[in-house]
């Protein structure tokens, strides 16, 4: 598995509607055809949120929604981007001159974190020029991965052109590392299902070292994804960064207090691990450790022992610097009872007791509670579309991806779909006067879908 590349499929474009659109949108922009085309799905997360950089495992699966992009290689040293959505402007530079601008999320820097990852990576100087199209329909800001989807994209773009070989975990791991580069301190989850996904199966995904298993879904239910229509674009604010930082310190008063090595722990993780306890135990520790009033600044310098600088340079983000307020005791419990909650979900799923949908729904439930509650990353919109959804049949719902906005995910009975679609739909996204809300692709079924690849035409 750890030694697989992502596949090469020979296909007819003429028999697939999209390609073919692409391939003549890519004509009529550049003058030529494309050599080869690259799909990298997006995700929904099913359980294990805001833990994957405090190094748990998460369970994700990858969406039929996807990244599609058109290449061809050139001569120049010169990249040229495209996308076939008119609000993202037409880009180019120079293929050996990759800045990426950290102040501004702008669509191409996300192609140039996967480009520049990939390079960096071959430690290669003299790239070659590309023209590339680009096609998603993940809806973005969304919280279904649809940046990480085009990172993984660039990606495997990058390398393919290259003629290069590296594993599905290798490449995971490059792409996670360079998303960084925007900006966002994230962790490796969807980077890692956008190359490992298998369809018909969701993943359980682990770290250092970088693992999937499969985990197999209740065949009597379907996972629901609906929009809230708020979006969060998690680069453009501080709030996502804030949450790493506060899991970081968190984890470095935790091991203080255990008398732990501290100066060198980063994640909520590394601490039970050197303790060696479980889950319910760390929980038990955070409780006599952390004080749910928030810190400040001087009360963590205080327990740590540290100047206000040193805590400044050498801790915190440049973005985070500034912060007056840190949440360390409800954070550590989000992710120490999330974590637990993902090896409750996959271990219902092995064992699939009679009551199963029911059992994994009051997990999602239980989930969406504490990331609203103790990681305060919901939102008003959101926590009424979770209402709406259990209110009108879903077994469990939360929130999904990082929050603030962004989807909802929910587990239906499968018999009970047709009718759950059609009243949320109608509760949620059509308007007093009777009109509908003018976004598409709000709500809709999804099951497991396949992960990255790369297209030839035959």
């Amino acid at each position: 598995m750890a030694a697989e590349s992502p596949a090469m499929r020979r296909v007819q474009v003429a028999e697939h509607l999209r390609l073919l659109k692409l391939k003549e949108m890519f004509n009529s922009k550049f003058g030529s055809i494309p050599k080869f085309y690259v799909r990298a799905p997006g995700r929904v997360n099913i359980i294990g949120e805001h833990i994957d950089y405090c190094g748990y495992s998460v369970l994700p699966m990858a969406i039929e929604q996807d990244v599609l992009i058109a290449v061809e290689p050139v001569k120049t040293y010169t990249l040229q981007l495209a996308n076939t959505n008119p609000l993202y402007p037409d880009f180019s530079t120079s293929a050996n001159n990759i800045q990426i601008d950290k102040t501004k999320p702008l669509w191409h820097n996300y192609f140039l974190c996967g480009l520049k990852g990939i390079q960096e990576h071959f430690g290669l100087s003299n790239l070659t020029g590309m023209n590339c199209l680009v096609d998603g329909n993940i809806p973005p800001s969304s919280g279904l991965s649809s940046s990480s989807a085009l990172v993984c994209c660039a990606g495997l773009v990058t390398l393919t052109v290259l003629g290069r070989n590296l594993s599905k975990v290798e490449l995971a791991e490059i792409c996670a590392k360079s998303e960084r580069y925007i900006g966002t301190e994230g962790g490796g989850m969807d980077q890692s299902i956008s190359f490992l996904a298998e369809e018909g199966t969701a993943k359980l995904i682990e770290f250092s070292p970088l693992r999937a298993t499969d985990v197999k879904l209740p065949s009597g239910a379907v996972f629901v994804i609906a929009n809230s229509c708020v979006e969060m674009n998690k680069a453009a604010t501080s709030q996502f960064n804030i949450r790493v930082m506060e899991c970081r310190l968190a984890a470095k008063l935790l091991a203080k207090y255990k008398n732990l090595q501290w100066d060198n722990v980063l994640r909520l993780d590394e601490v039970q691990a050197k303790l060696g306890i479980s889950l319910e135990e760390m929980l038990l520790v955070t409780e006599d450790a952390l004080h749910p009033e928030p810190y400040n600044p001087e009360e963590i310098c205080r327990c740590l022992g540290i100047s206000l600088e040193e805590l400044r340079t050498q801790i915190l983000s440049p973005n985070t610097q500034d912060v007056l307020i840190f949440k360390l005791y409800q954070r550590a419990k989000h992710v120490y009872s999330e974590a637990a909650r993902v090896l409750q979900f996959k271990k219902i799923c092995e064992e699939a007791p009679e009551n199963m949908v029911q059992l994994l729904g009051e997990l999602m439930n239980q989930s969406h509670m504490s990331c609203r509650d103790m990681y305060e990353c919901s939102c008003p919109e959101l926590d009424q579309l979770v209402d709406i959804c259990r209110k009108l049949g879903a077994q469990g719902s939360r929130l999904t991806g990082a929050g603030w906005g962004g989807c909802a995910v929910s587990i239906v009975p499968a018999d009970k779909l047709p009718g759950f679609l059609a009243n949320v739909h109608k509760a949620y996204y059509q308007r007093s006067d009777g009109s509908l809300a003018p976004e598409k692709q709000n709500l809709f079924a999804t099951k497991p879908g396949g992960g990255a690849l790369v297209f030839l035409e035959a």
